[in-house]
């Protein structure tokens, strides 16, 4: 297995994001995290400038700790609640970001001096070029197909 340490994050990271707007409501975030395998979600502005992320963990955590039971009265004040609060005010706004130029080797050692799991990829202009997961830093040290004996 070869592992280049200096390959730039551009071949690593996934370009096709979905990213929120600080004014999209709770009840777009919720949808997403509900019909999407993603963990992180980049806040972007209408120039696609960076503002803030959303972690699948801090939504469950904001989500759960309105209301402990599931019933019906419980469900639907969420729904209230979701649609009252803009992404803007709970998103995660001091964020780390690297750019398409930086290595892998650097993305891991943010990764593992911070505990962060995904960065925004910006830009010289701060624009949201992709993001940099840590899956993608394993998918591609361990690019190689296992065989189970």
């Amino acid at each position: 297995m070869s592992f280049e340490r200096n390959i730039k994050i551009s071949q690593l990271m996934t370009t096709d994001v979905i990213t929120l707007h600080p004014d999209d409501s709770l009840l777009k975030v919720e949808e997403i995290f509900t019909t999407h395998d993603f963990h992180h979600l980049p806040v972007v502005d209408e120039n696609k400038v960076v503002k803030g992320i959303i972690s699948r963990q801090e939504f469950h955590k904001m989500q759960h700790s309105l209301t402990i039971f599931n019933t019906k009265s419980a469900k639907k004040h969420n729904h209230s609640v979701f649609n009252a609060t803009l992404v803007g005010e709970i998103m995660t706004k001091q964020i780390a970001k690297l750019g398409p130029e930086d290595t892998a080797l650097i993305a891991a050692g943010f990764f593992r001096e911070n505990l962060f799991h995904a960065l925004p990829i910006v830009n010289k202009e701060e624009k949201l070029v992709g993001m940099l997961t840590t899956y993608d830093l394993l998918t591609y040290a361990y690019n190689e197909p296992v065989f189970l004996e």
